[in-house]
């Protein structure tokens, strides 16, 4: 069978952005590979004692990864080696050993090795502003895609090479969700933490259907117990609004060929099974 091969950011991007398309790949036979740039050293901490905690997050991030990563079907999982930066203009964007701060020809060469490895028929990061922003999403994004080049230019490539995407139309739909919630309530709107455009819904190709798996993906993610703020707006989802939220996996294809109308249903159509 196929392989998925992911580069995500930091432990806990995997199971809300990709985890549906993961866990699909896994229960047809695919081998699924993740690899995670950094331990997630500068999360917000969660359920936890901070001061206890912070001196540890990275080991506390790293195993909640892993039982992320058993829900999810990963077959393999590595990290890259760098250090998390941090949100975009804080102090830990400018530590030595931050992905944001890494050469990126270091980087790409790290990936490029764990890519001849498996030869995946599919590759998915972010879209090239990181989806929100974020330095070690948008360093996920060159790196990937400089890996690749390194690749392509000893004469092997993948059959297709996929961003993640969230469109334009879904990022404004919960805004309006989360403002009618506030409003029922009585309280100010709740803060989602990130700031995102989205990508414009036209330059969306593919549409993967993971309703049936949002439980399994909130599952995945409660695995990151750290990273589960109570207060997020998405705690207070329920029934429809959370199958609306998370129900359906974008992605804009960014080489290779559709291999069904667009938007095509799965990240592996067309390709031999």
């Amino acid at each position: 069978m196929a392989t998925l091969f992911l580069v995500h950011a930091h432990p806990d991007d995997e199971a809300i952005a990709t985890g549906g398309v993961m866990m699909r790949a896994h229960a047809r036979g695919h081998r699924v590979v993740l690899v995670t740039c950094t331990r997630g050293e500068e999360g917000e901490i969660h359920n936890m004692d901070e001061a206890s905690v912070r001196p540890r997050l990275a080991e506390v991030r790293t195993e909640e990864l892993g039982r992320a990563c058993r829900i999810l079907g990963v077959d393999r999982q590595e990290f890259l080696g760098f250090r998390d930066s941090g949100m975009a203009g804080t102090p830990a964007n400018d530590h030595p050993a931050s992905f944001h701060r890494a050469p990126l020809e270091r980087a790409a060469g790290r990936l490029a090795e764990l890519l001849r490895e498996e030869r995946p028929e599919v590759v998915v990061t972010y879209t090239p502003d990181g989806t929100y922003g974020h330095p070690d999403h948008v360093k996920a994004h060159r790196t990937t895609v400089a890996a690749l080049d390194l690749l392509e230019a000893e004469g092997w490539r993948p059959a297709k090479l996929y961003w993640h995407a969230v469109p334009r139309s879904s990022v404004e739909e919960m805004a309006r969700r989360f403002e009618e919630a506030a409003r029922r309530s009585g309280r100010a709107p709740a803060d989602p933490g990130v700031r995102l455009l989205g990508v414009p819904d036209e330059e969306i190709t593919t549409v993967v259907d993971v309703r049936d798996l949002v439980g399994r993906k909130l599952e995945a993610f409660a695995a990151h117990v750290s990273q589960n703020d109570p207060r997020s707006p998405f705690a207070e989802m329920q029934g429809q609004i959370l199958e609306s939220a998370l129900g359906r996996e974008c992605f804009v294809l960014a080489r290779g060929r559709l291999g069904a109308p667009r938007p095509e249903p799965d990240l592996f159509a067309g390709l031999p099974t």
